[in-house]
């Protein structure tokens, strides 16, 4: 087949005109990024947008282009979220009537915001194929227009504007980091920047960040074709895409510098650094393009740029992943210890762990673990501590008493 004729530089700042006024979002400096890469380090904060994503970008230029009859025929998506929500925003400020499928197991808050920007909402399927499967009958039956969330020219066109923000805001940026799920964000931010560059008479590189269990990317770049990847559960569900965008797949090929993948321990510290250090809630799928930073897994010379592509994180998921942040990187640590069923242990148990500084946050002590001796009691902690050095110090004083203790996963 033969591949579809790019999208140009025309063609990207006719989109950046027709969101222009509606959709634009800050650039600030990440200054401890700054301080622990040695370069300067900003931050693209798309978290920011009204919907709480990028993909608002993307459902405005597609839609606006509606013909009359089209667009009173009406929209159909289907999504678990940040898509929905940017499609519902979008036809609301267009005037277009919007019906958003989604999972039945959709967020609450996605699910809410949706419903708040006017559109009718329908939960259905248990999984998003079958909820994919409805929204494509509906559009059958009704000719409403499918918006598609990133296999689609004039969505790429849309996501593109965000690169030539980046170096309107950003005129020395010689790196973009970003996001990677469908495609549709990273194949318009790479070709739109990299086209505004050359205009420019300069050059940037474009890097692209997937989670480790949802990384369809790799062997389909290997393969040269996009394939279908087996997903695994990730926090990062707004980029867990099983098989890259055919639209998207050919321009990344060309002009994506280089792909790499991070793992859910470092999407959840990068979450933790945003949130702590900048000040910004990020989702998880937002927090790639830091988290490939923070882990060194790109090697960055010059001004850099990364995409906080959303925000949009169930307030019960954050609370999880910000424990998880935070035992990652050894601020939070969960300590088994057996002891002797008689008084006075867990006494003991505590004078050792305040002589190490430490703070116990949750004591759980039970009588009825497996393995456990009818005189034995097992006492699981968890406790606040400020990273690896002082974990061990907290593990030594409580072998200094006695004890024996262990780490476990809570």
């Amino acid at each position: 087949m033969a591949q579809a004729k790019l999208p140009t530089l025309e063609e990207f700042e006719a989109a950046a005109e027709r969101v222009q006024g509606v959709i634009k979002t800050p650039m600030i400096e990440s200054h401890w990024l700054s301080e622990l890469t040695g370069q300067k380090v900003y931050f693209k904060c798309e978290n920011l947008q009204r919907t709480g994503s990028y993909k608002v970008r993307g459902a405005y230029n597609l839609m606006s282009q509606l013909s009359p009859e089209e667009k009173k025929r009406g929209v159909v998506a289907a999504s678990a979220g940040n898509h929905a929500q940017g499609v519902a925003l979008a036809a609301q400020l267009l005037g277009i009537k919007a019906t958003i499928f989604m999972p039945v197991g959709a967020s609450l808050p996605k699910y809410q915001a949706t419903l708040g920007y006017g559109a009718n909402v329908v939960l259905t399927g248990a999984i998003f194929d079958e909820t994919l499967a409805a929204a494509k009958d509906f559009t059958e039956q009704t000719g409403a227009v499918f918006i598609p969330p990133f296999d689609h020219v004039d969505i790429v066109r849309g996501q593109g504007t965000v690169g030539l923000e980046i170096l309107e805001q950003l005129p020395d940026v010689e790196n973009i980091v970003v996001c990677l799920g469908g495609g549709g964000l990273t194949a318009g931010v790479a070709l739109a920047a990299k086209l505004r560059a050359k205009e420019l008479g300069k050059k940037i590189k474009v890097y692209a960040v997937q989670a480790q269990e949802a990384a369809a990317y790799p062997p389909s770049l290997k393969a040269g074709k996009p394939v279908e990847t087996k997903i695994q559960p990730t926090i990062a569900d707004g980029i867990a895409v099983a098989k890259p965008g055919k639209v998207p797949f050919d321009i990344i090929k060309s002009y994506v510098d280089k792909v790499v993948t991070v793992s859910e321990d470092e999407i959840a510290k990068a979450m933790l650094g945003v949130m702590e250090r900048s000040k910004l809630v990020v989702e998880a799928g937002g927090a790639v393009g830091s988290a490939a930073v923070l882990a060194k897994k790109l090697k960055l010379r010059g001004t850099t740029a990364i995409v906080l592509s959303g925000g949009n994180i169930d307030p019960l998921l954050l609370q999880r992943v910000i424990r998880h942040g935070l035992a990652a990187s050894d601020r939070y640590t969960n300590i088994s210890v057996m002891l002797p069923d008689r008084p006075g242990q867990l006494v003991r148990t505590a004078q050792a762990v305040a002589a190490a500084h430490a703070n116990v946050v949750e004591v759980l002590h039970t009588r009825h673990g497996n393995g456990l001796q009818i005189s034995e009691v097992e006492l699981d902690l968890s406790v606040e501590t400020r990273g690896k050095e002082h974990r061990e110090e907290v593990f030594e004083s409580l072998r200094k008493a006695g004890l024996k203790p262990k780490m476990f996963e809570g």
